[in-house]
Order: structure tokens, then C-alpha cells, then sequence
């Protein structure tokens, strides 16, 4: 089996392997926590195979997912690259979203003795607070760079104006942003304007959630605390819609002689050499089949074919909820850093 080769990541110097691995749903969100041990071996079996680049939050958990990972990089940190985010808040039972320099500062604090490390290599902007103004946010990461805290800065979900902001106070290494067959929203503004700026591009839900593997079948392995069950695009009304997509994915990836799920990875892979998808597992078997779409090529015909099918619109219903698309780049404009002067 061919292991992962890497992927310059920006143009700070950071370096990746050409796909990473989602850690949230080993702790969070997508059911039950899942064994510790199980995770640790999973882990440890993905950087053997070069999948060294390994993203989680203090979100996810809250916190537990990064305690996980802390715990499997023991005597292995100098082989992966972390990369962990900062500015959802959980309290009282509601979300919130903090960019204060003084919270960067304490939860990057926070993520380090959670990781057990002495740095973090990416470290991303969750989300963006759009009561503080976007330069006052960075300006703390700025420091806690140059303190050797963090190597490298991200962002999550941010809109281009955004971007363009923040990389006037500290270059940006990498921007992460959902991106699949059924997620294009990016591609008109924030993509190009990544890429005017040497900005790498870091795709979560490259799968869709899970839904490019195996379609509406998915459904039958959800259960009431998995966050999918509600997802707009899994509901009744949209998902006969959806599967009729995954069903002609399914005959193409048959033709090409590889599963959906890789088609639609592969497709992910091929949007460029500044393109790194994470995806999610739990499984040592769907991330050997994930490894596999690396391998697959697919011809401007074939992406043609693809796109013809997925085009930005395709998708029957809403990527995420309304409330968590508050919190997307669609609203991620900060005020003028003018107004604390």
C-alpha cells in the first residue's frame, strides 16, 4: 500500500501530508465519544501511512478531542503537524463566539497543556467574532507567534474581505472552509482570494458528512446524538433529491473503478496543488479506502462530467442549520479596527 506524501501548505514554510484526518468525530458530534485506545491506534496507523496532518478544536468535546490527541502523540509530535482552533464558546448550554485578544491568548494556553506540546503548528480562528474587529484578533496571534506559542495562523469560515484584513497584520497560512460535491459556496470569492494571497486552502466535510460514502443509507447509522440526524440536507423533503446526486456519482466512481466516497475525495484533491482535505474517521478501514482516492485520477473530462452533475446549486437544502450559518463566512465581517482607536 502507498502511504500519503506531503503538501506545501502557504507560503510560510509549513508543510503537510497531501491529506489530514478530521479527529472531531472521534470525540464529538458524530455520536458517543469512541474508545480512547481505539482512537489512539487509529491514529497512530494514519501517521504510519503519512497522514501526519491532524486537525482538531477546543471545541470538540468541548476539549476531550485534544486531551485525545495529546495523549496519542506521545513520543510521536515531531512526525505530525497539529493543527487546533480557538473562538466557539460553550456556555450555559449555547454557542458564542470570541476573537478578544486577551481569550486568544488564554486558549491557546489552554490547548497547549490539553495537547501536551510546547506548540501548536496551525492554529485557527474557529470562528469569527464580529464584535471585535478582525485586526485586534490577529494582532494576538501576531504575538503569540513571534513567542513561539504557534508556528503558523488560520482561518475558519471567513469571508475574503476578512481574510484580506487579516493577512495585512500576520500572513495567513491557511484558510479552512467546508468544501465538497454538494458544498461550492467558496469557490466565488473566497478561493480566488485565498489563492491571490498564497493562502493554502483546508477542506473539512470533503464527503459531504459522510453522505458521498454510502448516500441515504447513512441514515440507518445515525442515531439521536449524532449531529447529522438533523442535517437540512438529510431531511425528507431534500433527501430524494440528494440521493438521486449520490446515485449518479455512485456510476461514475463505477466506471472509474473506485467507490463514491473516493470519486468525490479525489475531486476534492484535484482542485489543486494548495488543497488539503481533512477528512473524518473513526475507522481503519474507510481510512485506508480515504488514502486510496489520492491515487485516483480523474481527467478535465471527467471533472467536467462531475461538475456537470454538482454544480453549485445542486444540493437540496442548507449545508448546515440557519444558526450555525450565522456563524459561517456569510457573516464574518468584523467592525473597522478604526473604532478602537
Amino acid at each position: 500500500m502507498a502511504n500519503v506524501g506531503t503538501k506545501k501548505l502557504g507560503q510560510q514554510g509549513l508543510c503537510v501530508s497531501e491529506q489530514g484526518l478530521g479527529c472531531m468525530g472521534m470525540s464529538f458530534l458524530y455520536g458517543p465519544p469512541k474508545p480512547e485506545q481505539e482512537m489512539i491506534d487509529l491514529i497512530h496507523y494514519a501517521v504510519n501511512r503519512g497522514v501526519t496532518f491532524l486537525d482538531t478544536s477546543d471545541m470538540y468535546g468541548p476539549e476531550t478531542n485534544e486531551i485525545l490527541l495529546g495523549k496519542a502523540l506521545k513520543g510521536i509530535r515531531e512526525k505530525v503537524q497539529i493543527a487546533t482552533k480557538f473562538g466557539i464558546t460553550w456556555a450555559n448550554g449555547e454557542f458564542g463566539v470570541s476573537g478578544d485578544p486577551a481569550y486568544v491568548r488564554a486558549a491557546c494556553e489552554a490547548s497547549l497543556k490539553r495537547l501536551d506540546v510546547d506548540y501548536i503548528d496551525l492554529y485557527y480562528q474557529h470562528r469569527v467574532d464580529t464584535s471585535v474587529p478582525i485586526e485586534a484578533t490577529m494582532g494576538e496571534l501576531k504575538k503569540l507567534v513571534e513567542e513561539g506559542k504557534i508556528k503558523y495562523v488560520g482561518l475558519s469560515e471567513a469571508s475574503a474581505s476578512t481574510i484580506r484584513r487579516a493577512h495585512a497584520v500576520h500572513p495567513i497560512t491557511a484558510v479552512e472552509l467546508e468544501w465538497s460535491l454538494w458544498t461550492r459556496d467558496s469557490e466565488a470569492q473566497i478561493i480566488p482570494t485565498c489563492r491571490e494571497l498564497g493562502i493554502g486552502i483546508v477542506t473539512y466535510s470533503p464527503l459531504g458528512r459522510g453522505f458521498f460514502a454510502s448516500g441515504a443509507k447513512l441514515l440507518e447509522s445515525v442515531t439521536d446524538y449524532d449531529y447529522r440526524k438533523g442535517s437540512p440536507r438529510l431531511q425528507s423533503e431534500n433527501l430524494e433529491h440528494n440521493q438521486a446526486l449520490f446515485q449518479k456519482l455512485s456510476e461514475i466512481s463505477s466506471r472509474k473503478g473506485c467507490s463514491p466516497s473516493q470519486l468525490a475525495l479525489a475531486w476534492v484533491q484535484h482542485q489543486g496543488n494548495d488543497v488539503v482535505p481533512i477528512p473524518g474517521t473513526t475507522k481503519i478501514k474507510n481510512l485506508n479506502d480515504n488514502i486510496v482516492s489520492v491515487s485516483v485520477h480523474l481527467s478535465a473530462d471527467d471533472m467536467k462530467e462531475i461538475e456537470a452533475i454538482f454544480h453549485v446549486d445542486a444540493a437540496a437544502g442548507g449545508r448546515s442549520r440557519e444558526e450555525e450559518l450565522q456563524m459561517s463566512w456569510m457573516n464574518s465581517e468584523t467592525p473597522p479596527y478604526s473604532t478602537l482607536h
